[in-house]
């Protein structure tokens, strides 16, 4: 699915140096401090860029996260490490621009690391899916980064970001309204691998329906999520959200058409495929829209996509047969109101992967941790810590992200969609 996906630019972030003092020199206290630098500093290479494979960046972040653990908790306790708060760590937000936040506190570093890693595994979902001949099992990689990326965002949020101490910046990715726009947006992408598998493999025409109500539902609460936010900066993703809302309301319609007329319900069947074009022509202004508004991340082309394309002649060619046959044959009074799609799929529908934090690493014991000296930290370090310190920093610059192939060809398959 070339061009199809909108994606927001990645957090960039500040180096980390782990200078932490010791009370005396401790080797497993200073590997630890160098595997953290190290650790940190290969997520940070591997992240920008959506073309490496899974299987190369998930130990890779393993590892650091297995490290940053025994900055959070004491070894062999649920109590917090007396190191939590011995370092400032500084991060970008997605979509607010360059200017960082800065905190002395590793429950920050690590809410941070597991959204930029989520923000990867939707890049590489994207990426997968704009190839040019996507396989069954690259189309199960694509549903799986999806739900994997909404996973992460799910247990950063749920398990730890209640624990900082300060409350999350307004617009940041920390901000529940942006949190459930994005967990929102990655679970419907999911579907629309569902979809685009059902409608190839010809299913029963009220399912893809439901799952394509179900799809809209969602990416239309990821926008209202947003919309309380400054639109200059949100503008731009919001309305992606809100054609992708748009045209599987249409696609839902049409199917919904598609079924009422196997039923015998023309009128009916008339009144959903009349619903459906005008949800399609929302979504036809609303590419217009997205493509004219200014904002943060990629620019999506989903009107140029031949999954997009394809809908409208079928639902013109369905609504002139129901028309045509509900003249000569059933007779049926085309209501109103259009009717009511089905509340709830049965089949097919994602949601986010369970996520859990891997172990302590091994170096983490309580010799090791005993070798750290609280009392001589950055965090009490007025030079370090002041604000006018901080702002002298200035802002850090954009993560430079590696190209990702794009085609402009169009998919041989029935439906249009790489992803069967």
């Amino acid at each position: 699915m070339s061009h199809w996906f909108h994606r927001n630019p990645l957090k960039a972030t500040g180096e980390v140096k782990f200078d932490m003092k010791m009370v005396a020199s401790d080797s497993q206290a200073l590997k630890i401090c160098s595997d953290l630098k190290q650790s940190r500093k290969r997520v940070l290479e591997l992240l920008p860029d959506a073309n490496h494979e899974i299987s190369v960046v998930e130990p890779a972040l393993t590892l650091y996260l297995a490290l940053l653990r025994g900055l959070i908790y004491a070894p062999d306790s649920t109590d917090w490490s007396k190191l939590r708060h011995s370092l400032r760590f500084k991060w970008t937000h997605s979509v607010l621009g360059n200017t960082p936040e800065s905190q002395f506190d590793a429950i920050f570093e690590l809410v941070s690391v597991l959204q930029n890693a989520a923000f990867w595994y939707f890049k590489h979902a994207a990426k997968v899916a704009a190839q040019d001949d996507v396989s069954s099992d690259e189309a199960k990689e694509v549903h799986r980064s999806l739900r994997r990326g909404a996973g992460l965002l799910q247990h950063a949020q749920n398990e730890w970001l209640p624990h900082l101490l300060q409350q999350p910046l307004a617009g940041s990715d920390g901000d529940p309204r942006v949190h459930t726009a994005y967990l929102n947006q990655a679970t419907a992408e999911a579907q629309e691998v569902t979809i685009a598998r059902a409608v190839e493999l010809k299913h029963n025409a009220g399912l893809i329906s439901a799952l394509c109500h179900e799809t809209s539902k969602m990416f239309t609460t990821a926008a209202d999520s947003l919309a309380s936010l400054d639109h200059k900066i949100f503008g731009h993703w919001m309305n992606y959200l809100r054609l992708k809302a748009a045209f599987y309301l249409a696609y839902a319609y049409n199917y919904s058409g598609e079924n009422l007329l196997n039923q015998d319900k023309c009128g009916e069947a008339i009144r959903a495929l009349q619903e459906a074009k005008k949800s399609y022509e929302g979504a036809a202004a609303l590419c217009k829209e997205y493509s004219t508004t200014k904002g943060p991340g990629t620019k999506a082309k989903p009107d140029r996509h031949q999954f997009f394309r394809r809908i409208a002649p079928i639902i013109n060619r369905t609504l002139e047969k129901c028309e045509r046959e509900n003249g000569m044959i059933y007779h049926q009074k085309v209501p109103y109101d259009a009717p009511e799609l089905e509340l709830r799929a049965t089949y097919g529908l994602a949601s986010p992967e369970e996520y859990c934090l891997p172990p302590a690493a091994p170096l983490w014991c309580a010799a090791t941790y005993a070798a750290f000296d609280l009392t001589k930290n950055m965090a009490s370090d007025p030079a370090v810590n002041s604000k006018a310190a901080q702002k002298v920093e200035g802002d850090l610059a954009p993560v430079q992200e590696a190209a990702v192939h794009q085609k402009d060809a169009d998919h041989k398959s029935d439906s249009g969609c790489s992803l069967m």
